[in-house]
């Protein structure tokens, strides 16, 4: 399939496809039954009628480890099975959807330490020989686009205004971005906690169309 592009379905247009693809997909939130969950499952849902495989992780119900202890730092470290999974199948995929909400302008502590512990150097990006770490990161990852998906209880006004929108440029721009991720579309679901059931169901929807319209290489 080729890569997504701005167009129509708030932002995104549909390519030809030509095969399919292994997409990621990554779900951060601790209730079971949440509305980050029925995103998660739409998503995974979606792409399957697609014909994708698909490699869904809730990293809660998993209950992931997030903690990057030392040993890991070092570029041939051994890594547990269950996080070499994780490596082996972000490095693969040609699309990555990620769902979370959004705590104090960040993703779930979990999330974040999968970030860590998982988008490692000879992953998701390696240093050029005889740059100590200080250069820029020459990006690894295959997939060709992203998709974020948030959550708040925050007005888009508000976020914007107040906050600047942080996790837009979070994904975008220091994680994806970094990583070679060539184009990354996020989305935010707000105001959650006063959203009713229709409004959820035509969330849902979007989420639908605009899955249908992500279109990895």
């Amino acid at each position: 399939m080729a890569g997504c592009h701005p167009g129509h379905a708030g932002g995104l247009k549909s390519i030809p496809r030509h095969n399919m693809a292994f997409i990621s997909v990554i779900l951060a939130h601790p209730r079971h039954g949440s509305f980050n969950d029925a995103i998660a499952a739409t998503v995974v849902h979606t792409l399957e009628a697609q014909g994708h495989e698909v490699g869904f992780h809730d990293l809660y119900q998993e209950n992931f480890d997030p903690v990057l202890l030392t040993p890991e730092l070092e570029r041939e470290a051994f890594l547990h099975p269950d996080l070499e999974q994780h490596c082996r199948e972000i490095a693969q995929a040609k699309g990555i959807v990620i769902v979370h909400p959004n705590w104090w302008g960040q993703p779930p502590a979990i999330l974040k330490g999968w970030i860590d512990r998982v988008l490692r150097p000879e992953v998701a990006y390696r240093f050029n020989e005889g740059d100590g770490g200080e250069g820029v990161p020459v990006g690894l990852l295959k997939a060709k686009a992203a998709l974020v998906f948030n959550t708040s209880n925050t007005p888009p006004e508000r976020e914007l205004a107040v906050f600047g929108d942080p996790l837009e440029t979070l994904w975008k721009n220091c994680i994806f971005g970094l990583c070679g991720v060539p184009l990354v579309y996020r989305k935010n679901f707000a105001v959650v906690v006063t959203s009713t059931d229709s409004q959820r169901q035509a969330w849902l929807e979007e989420v639908k169309e605009m899955v249908g319209l992500f279109c990895p290489t």
